[in-house]
């Protein structure tokens, strides 16, 4: 299995961007999607999750109104487009796969991305 994250970079607050996630060698209509990020010496924490269907999708408090999460189950896809972005949107960002529930976390995840770079100036 192999989810390949991209799209990250740097940005200046205010603008926006769009990070993208290929599987490959997974059964992609079946699994629960979403992104979590890591900043430096923070834990990992959940962003957006979005239902295997793409019916449903959860944000976090600090994302929401202002990220928002898709798929496209024809392309193996998932996305997460990012606007108004601050410095503390910094992080790596990772893109993940569960079987557990539409709402996950990052220990009910079962796959992890290799993590995109988000790095938003001031």
């Amino acid at each position: 299995v192999q989810l390949q994250a991209s799209g990250g970079g740097l940005v200046q607050a205010g603008g926006s961007l769009s990070l993208s996630c290929a599987a490959s060698q997974l059964t992609f209509g079946a699994y629960h999607m979403g992104w979590f990020r890591q900043a430096p010496g923070k834990e990992r924490e959940f962003v957006a999750t979005i239902s295997k269907n793409g019916g449903n999708t959860y944000y976090a408090n600090s994302v929401k109104g202002r990220f928002t999460i898709s798929r496209d189950n024809a392309k193996n896809s998932v996305y997460l487009q990012m606007n108004t972005l601050k410095p503390e949107d910094t992080a790596v960002y990772y893109c993940a796969a569960s079987l557990w529930s539409p709402f996950f976390s990052a220990t009910q995840t079962d796959y992890w991305g290799q993590g995109t770079q988000v790095t938003v100036s001031s």
